[in-house]
Order: C-alpha cells, then structure tokens, then sequence
C-alpha cells in the first residue's frame, strides 16, 4: 500500500515540476535576455578589468578562460 502512494507522489510531482519548468522557462528567457542586453552595454562602457560578473558571463560567450580575455577579444564580440 506504501508503495502506490509513493508512486502517486512521484507522479504528481513530476506533473508539478514539468508544468513548473513550462511556466518559470518563459521568464528566465526573458530574464536571460534583458541581462545580456545589460551586460554588452557595461563592456561598451568600459575598458579591462571588468567586474567578476561580467568577466563571467564573457567568458562563457566567448568560450575563453576570463585570464586569456583581452580587449581585442571584447572589441571583437562587441561588433558581432
């Protein structure tokens, strides 16, 4: 009997994770893109050394360590 419950749980709380994921995917989205925005126009404003947070997200973008970025490197992604 325990185990039909537990069944019943898991189900439900997939149902509940999966229409989690549906409504909270279409905010982070747009979350992801305004700080994308944000960001490129901190790198426009500015010369290295960048904040952690920005060295963070540029790294990722540019699929470089942040210790092997150089300014070249952010000209570059800024006029792509």
């Amino acid at each position: 009997m325990a185990a039909i419950s537990r069944k019943l749980r898991k189900t439900l709380q997939k149902q509940d994770q999966r229409r989690s994921r549906i409504e909270n995917g279409a905010k982070k989205n747009k979350e992801r893109d305004r700080k994308e925005i944000r960001l490129k126009a901190a790198l426009a404003n500015g010369m290295l050394p960048y904040t952690p947070t920005i060295m963070s997200w540029l790294s990722a973008a540019l699929d470089t360590p942040s210790k092997q970025i150089v300014q070249a490197d952010i000209d570059a992604f800024l006029k792509a």
